[in-house]
């Protein structure tokens, strides 16, 4: 199976198996106690680490450096009070801890399915933005509570939501003129999700691939 790397053209694949270079053979590392992190995606491992070739370049869908305002807007730094803004090595403990069998996180990819089928962070599960978002055409009240309780672990009794055994969720789109996962995350608190619970990875896509790291598609 061969998985693609995160900025790295579509014609350079790797293939995670022996022929991957070892942890202590790679220059480029994630930090320096930090190689690699292997988690698991669909139900196969995956290595999430650096690309190598010191000359790499990002790919063009995250090169451009004006998008129209709005809905392309920059994105404050702390999006709400009490949600946790991360970056990457937040985020790598996070799919680490998950892929070790911690049910208690999900880690969401809040882009629409046209981004994600483009790469996506190991590990992480899609749930577009308009799934959750009441302004949306896809928004439909009776799918937002089977997202809750079958997928965030919330539960409902008589129209009174129960937090307490809730998912912690790391939410992520494409960088921070991005307002995908925002929008997931200010919809979720507008229900009474506890702010403590979410975690907003602000950097998305675009510092992802900036620094070389793994992506997959789905």
């Amino acid at each position: 199976m061969f998985y693609k790397f995160g900025i790295l053209s579509a014609c350079l694949l790797v293939f995670i198996s022996s022929q991957a270079v070892s942890a202590d053979e790679l220059k480029v590392k994630i930090s320096p106690q930090l190689s690699s992190v292997t988690v698991q995606h669909n139900g196969k491992a995956v290595t999430i680490q650096r690309i190598q070739d010191p000359k790499n370049t990002i790919v063009d869908d995250y090169a451009l450096t004006s998008r129209t305002c709005p809905p392309f807007c920059v994105q404050p730094m702390q999006l709400a009070p009490g949600v946790t803004t991360i970056g990457e090595l937040e985020l790598l403990d996070f799919l680490q801890r998950k892929s070790n069998g911690d049910q208690s996180i999900l880690i969401i990819d809040s882009r629409t399915p046209d981004w994600v089928e483009k790469g996506t962070i190991p590990n992480a599960t899609n749930l577009p933005w308009t799934k959750l978002h009441p302004q949306s055409a896809g928004y439909e009240p009776i799918e937002v509570e089977g997202i809750l309780t079958q997928q965030f672990n919330a539960r409902v009794s008589e129209g009174i939501w129960d937090f307490a055994n809730a998912k912690t969720l790391v939410f992520f789109c494409n960088g921070p003129w991005c307002g995908q996962s925002p929008a997931n995350i200010r919809s979720l608190i507008n229900l009474g999700y506890p702010a403590h619970k979410i975690f907003w990875y602000r950097g998305g896509m675009q510092a992802w691939h900036g620094l070389g790291l793994t992506t997959v598609k789905p």
